[in-house]
């Protein structure tokens, strides 16, 4: 039996990406008549035939816009959602959203999205689907933008993760640390390991760049709940040569990190000084020092793009890399010793 003919065969036929097929398929305006001829005579070639289900999505609305994301409750979750309901809750889609704990819930809900013509618009947030997922997916046409992930046929808006952990590091070593410790993520998160790798490249990069040796010893890995940092880092500050400061992958661990001192004793930013990232409204009010990703503002621009997208007014993918920007507080200190 011949193989079945996917998308991705059409596009690396025409030697255009798959989104830009999905665009020939459903009929858009944004793609130049010189490609557009590239991927007929691709489809033609290799006698592709489109899903019907895929093919019969731009034949009515839902009248709605999803947002798929991981742990609906998570501080930093909850501010991007704020800023996609600035936008997106004063326009005449109605927003819903879709929570996923794991990566088979992930790739079902997206599956369910062609096959039930659940949403118009779709923004994914801090996923990254697996490609045969996608590859169906981008084949329904439906408008999507990434946001804290990446796939090289959406628009995305990623954020500069190994700049962020550089400036974290970098903050701690100015104030003349020597001994950082940095409390990660697990790197083989099944959602999108990017921002866990990016951020311990950035840490990895400051100590480098300050002829510092990196000390697997002073890293430890956790869940970002509150409490299970905390276990954690109790253990990395109670050693015989504990850190004096640490670097936390997001603020709820480095709150944490901040329960662990008091119940060691120790004082901050005295004994140990204390940086998170996220920006969450949280880390103000515990007066962390933190970098800020701009959580809210990626929210606004994701809702932002969509309704452009879904407006037929981008014709590219876009990527948009935001900035971060270290927040002091008073968390952290140069030194006692």
């Amino acid at each position: 039996m011949a193989a079945t003919v996917t998308i991705r065969d059409v596009a690396k036929h025409a030697g255009v990406g798959v989104g830009t097929v999905s665009r020939v398929l459903n009929e858009s305006d944004s793609v130049s008549e010189s490609t557009r001829r590239k991927v007929l005579a691709a489809i033609e070639d290799l006698n592709y035939s489109p899903s019907p289900v895929a093919r019969s999505l731009s034949s009515g609305k839902a009248m709605a816009v999803g947002v798929i994301v991981p742990f609906f409750t998570n501080a930093s979750v909850v501010r991007r959602m704020q800023g996609i309901v600035s936008i997106l809750g004063g326009s005449d889609y109605d927003l819903v959203f879709f929570d996923v704990e794991n990566s088979g819930n992930r790739d079902v809900l997206l599956t369910n999205m062609v096959r039930r013509k659940l949403v118009d618009g779709l923004l994914i947030l801090s996923l990254r689907p697996a490609d045969d997922d996608m590859d169906r997916f981008l084949e329904s046409g439906i408008p999507a933008i990434m946001v804290d992930a990446y796939h090289p046929e959406l628009p995305c808006i990623t954020i500069d993760n190994v700049e962020g952990g550089w400036q974290a590091a970098r903050h701690l070593l100015d104030l003349g640390h020597r001994k950082i410790g940095y409390l990660s993520d697990y790197p083989d998160n099944a959602f999108n390991r990017s921002p866990v790798l990016d951020r311990f490249a950035g840490y990895r990069k400051a100590l480098r760049e300050a002829g510092i040796d990196y000390r697997e010893d002073y890293c430890v890995e956790s869940s970002l709940d509150r409490e299970a940092s905390r276990r954690e880092a109790r253990r990395l500050l109670s050693t015989d040569d504990p850190p004096t400061a640490a670097f936390a992958y997001c603020d709820m661990q480095a709150i944490g990190v901040l329960e662990a001192a008091r119940d060691l004793g120790l004082r901050v930013p005295q004994d140990i000084s204390v940086i998170g990232y996220d920006g969450i409204e949280a880390a103000e009010y515990v007066q962390l020092t933190t970098i800020d990703q701009s959580l809210f503002e990626s929210g606004v621009l994701g809702a932002e793009l969509l309704l452009r997208v879904m407006a037929g007014q981008l014709p590219e993918t876009q990527d948009i890399t935001l900035p971060t920007e270290l927040v002091v507080r008073r968390t952290t200190a140069p030194p006692v010793n």
